[in-house]
């Protein structure tokens, strides 16, 4: 392994809190490097070196994040994107073979995850609970026929990110209009409970689940948890743990969950970061600082459930000011 632990971030995006996490714990042992497409990516300017690269669907983008990796010396590589993961993995081993470990799930349980309806197939032949799925029209109606289902629905696009595109129908028409509005819909049914989002983490070399990490949404923005609460419990911790290790799953994990009268509901699972993730490092659920030990070859011993309960975020807004970008 090369001397200084350099990391690469893409799509960073908006998460400067993130990186701040990231550089606060490479500090002394190596350098944050941080790419997006755009140059007005506010993250890119917290982390020590930062690039400006081609859109992910650019033939040469893979090639010129290699080229990066090259030149940086870096020894691992992460997204913060859902569409980039499978990518990511994908080249994992050309990124191997030039030294980088690719923080990511294998590639065919990436694309399982972005695929809302095939997630909704794993967790019910699987034994876990999650809203009803439907991604034909003819399905959906014979379901509310048949008195499955019924009004308010959901309708999101089968293999959506970040909650983009996902409206609520309460009738028929409504559920029409939206369903046909864009190829690939899926309509699911809808949850009237409380919003937990989990993180965790799973260990690159054990493979163990080291870190289960739940919060109560209390406030959602664009998708993302912009207040919450940290919260315990034995039998969803148990769930998740049991979710994530069927599935395959490796390193930072970000799982939404509902709980209704008891009852949890998985909602979506997201092989990266989530957004609501300070939260944990904050409580002592220190993922960086666990990517980190895994790629210094050190197993990380598990920590399920230990840190503080009862701590609030409250995300706000700040400024980066930056001239001749």
């Amino acid at each position: 392994m090369k001397d200084n632990i350099n990391i690469l971030i893409t799509s960073v995006g908006r998460r400067t809190q993130l990186l701040k996490y990231f550089k606060k714990e490479l500090k002394g042992i190596g350098n944050l490097v941080a790419v997006d497409c755009s140059n007005l990516a506010p993250a890119l300017y917290i982390a020590d070196k930062h690039y400006i690269v081609p859109r992910i669907n650019d033939p040469n983008y893979i090639n010129i994040i290699k080229d990066i990796c090259r030149k940086e010396e870096i020894i691992a590589i992460l997204s913060l994107i859902d569409p980039e993961l499978s990518l990511l993995a994908k080249h994992s081993k050309e990124f191997k073979d030039i030294g980088v470990t690719a923080v990511v799930s294998p590639r065919e349980v990436c694309e399982l995850w972005l695929d809302k309806y095939d997630t909704s197939i794993f967790c019910h032949d699987n034994g876990f609970k999650f809203p009803k799925t439907y991604n034909t029209f003819i399905d959906f109606e014979n379901a509310l026929k048949n008195k499955e289902i019924d009004f308010p629905v959901f309708i999101k696009p089968q293999n959506g990110s970040a909650s983009l595109n996902i409206n609520k129908a309460n009738n028929m028409k409504q559920a029409k209009v939206i369903f046909e509005s864009s190829e690939d819909m899926i309509i699911q049914e809808f949850l009237n409970g409380q919003e937990l989002g989990i993180d965790v983490y799973v260990d690159m070399i054990s493979r163990k689940v080291v870190s289960i990490f739940i919060k109560e949404k209390t406030v959602m923005r664009a998708g993302e948890t912009d207040k919450g609460r940290s919260i315990k419990s034995n039998t969803l911790f148990k769930i998740i743990k049991e979710l994530v290790t069927k599935a395959g799953l490796i390193g930072p994990i970000d799982v939404d969950v509902f709980d209704v009268n008891g009852e949890y509901y998985i909602s979506e699972i997201n092989p990266r970061f989530g957004g609501g993730y300070p939260l944990a490092y904050e409580c002592g659920a220190n993922f960086p600082k666990y990517i980190i030990n895994n790629l210094k070859g050190i197993e990380n011993q598990p920590e399920i459930g230990k840190y503080e309960e009862n701590v609030y975020m409250m995300k706000h807004d700040t400024l980066i000011i930056k001239k001749d970008l």
